[in-house]
């Protein structure tokens, strides 16, 4: 069969024939891209522009975390470890790029911001459909939270289909368990809807690989690199709390959340507990 018999269109007209001429700005489609930023103070604002360039951007790194995050967990489910251990690493560095993103946005003072807050009228990073797909990726489940997307049903058919199905650990657990590992029948079966919660005898399947490194090398390297995610994330938690916290110390936010207070409560939560609860265990 010829290529021509394949060509299919591609969206918005664009054929995928490679020999004719297709520029960066076409490739990349930044007409589109770059005639998003629609500043909405009156008078204009200088810096409405950084606001919403930086939210932009989280956006679009946010979409990519999705992505590696749902091949990561297809892998696990596959027993396929080392692309999904390539995965995690590139999730890392897309966390370490969102976090350093907050000292641009921290450039922003308490003044500059009163000047376009109340153009934001009720928008809040708090009904970030791609942020939640995130957290549900990584464990934190919560049937409330679909519940803030009732105004988009695009995301919350996404939202809840996540709910319901295994996280990123229940497939990494899943995996440990078809390998031979003692994961206990109730970390295999559950309701994945709810938040995971840790288990005792899993802490001590995990202690074990941990007291012998070499013996569980690609067990020990994942339960690593899961632990430099939630690391990152608590990081990137952290600086959000700080950067809110300068900006208008204690206001509730535009969405209606209690804003530092909210942020504050956050670092509290955990993905993945065993894989800290068993630190106490290790050595003498």
């Amino acid at each position: 069969m010829s290529d021509a018999t394949n060509e299919r269109p591609l969206e918005e007209g664009i054929e995928r024939d490679f020999s004719r001429q297709m520029s960066y700005r076409d490739y990349l489609r930044l007409d589109t891209l770059l005639s998003a930023q629609r500043p909405l103070s009156d008078p204009p604002q200088h810096d409405e522009l950084l606001f919403i360039i930086q939210h932009q951007t989280t956006e679009l790194w946010l979409k990519l975390l999705v992505h590696e995050l749902r091949s990561a967990r297809a892998l696990l489910a596959a027993d396929d470890l080392a692309p999904a251990l390539k995965r995690m690493a590139r999730v890392k560095h897309v966390q370490h790029t969102i976090t350093d993103q907050w000292s641009v946005l921290a450039t922003l003072t308490p003044s500059e911001y009163a000047q376009i807050r109340p153009f934001l009228a009720t928008s809040s990073g708090f009904q970030s459909a791609q942020y939640r797909e995130v957290e549900f990726l990584l464990g934190n489940k919560s049937a409330e939270m679909v519940k803030v997307f009732a105004h988009d049903p695009v995301a919350q058919g996404e939202l809840t289909t996540l709910l319901h199905e295994r996280s990123l650990y229940d497939e990494f657990l899943a995996h440990l368990a078809r390998q031979g590992y003692a994961v206990p029948a109730g970390r295999l079966d559950r309701d994945w809807s709810q938040p995971y919660r840790s288990d005792p005898e899993l802490v001590r399947m995990f202690a074990d690989v941990y007291a012998a490194p070499e013996e569980h090398w690609g067990v020990y390297e994942t339960c690593e690199e899961l632990v430099d995610v939630e690391d990152n994330f608590q990081q990137w938690r952290f600086r959000h709390l700080q950067v809110v916290q300068r900006t208008i110390g204690h206001k509730v936010g535009t969405g209606g959340s209690t804003g530092v207070d909210f942020l504050r409560r956050a670092l509290d939560l955990t993905f993945f507990p065993e894989l800290y609860e068993v630190r106490t265990l290790i050595g003498p």
